[in-house]
């Protein structure tokens, strides 16, 4: 077994100390363990995949933060293919909240999400994603000869 040594700030330590204690771990190195195993299992099924779905990011920041209302606008448009919606909540003065509800390449999205969680001023984010498969269906409207095909792409989440 390794051993590492961390550097933590006296206010999050106490976070995860209150963390541990609730979920009733006896010491800080198996809570570590499991956080970092949960976060490698998550990637791991993003990747494993190598498919599609659907996922929604959060992420809070400071709206502070030098140039990183337009740095995230800029990561987004990158991405536009991939935003289904965004929803923008003013927590305070400095913080917001965006919720960005996303649909494609599931490698795609985790790349989106990595690159706003890596921005200066994001302060926590998470992705949830869920796997699904994507279907086109073609079909006719009308018995009579002025029918029209339609292509749609349905998203069928898998479990």
């Amino acid at each position: 077994m390794s051993r590492v040594t961390v550097s933590i700030e006296d206010d999050l330590m106490e976070a995860f100390d209150a963390f541990l204690d609730t979920r009733g771990y006896t010491n800080r190195s198996e809570g570590f363990r499991d956080l970092i195993r949960e976060k490698l299992q998550n990637t791991k099924l993003d990747e494993d995949t190598g498919g599609v779905g659907i996922a929604v990011l959060n992420y809070v920041y400071d709206h502070e933060e030098r140039m990183l209302a337009s740095r995230l606008m800029s990561v987004q448009h990158e991405h536009h293919d991939l935003t289904v919606s965004t929803v923008h909540f003013h927590i305070d003065h400095d913080t917001c909240l965006e919720s960005v509800t996303l649909r494609g390449k599931l490698s795609d999205i985790r790349k989106f999400a990595d690159q706003v969680l890596a921005q200066p001023g994001v302060r926590h984010g998470q992705l949830y994603s869920v796997p699904g498969e994507l279907r086109v269906e073609t079909h006719r409207h009308g018995d009579d000869d002025h029918g029209h095909a339609h292509r749609h792409e349905h998203l069928k989440i898998t479990t």
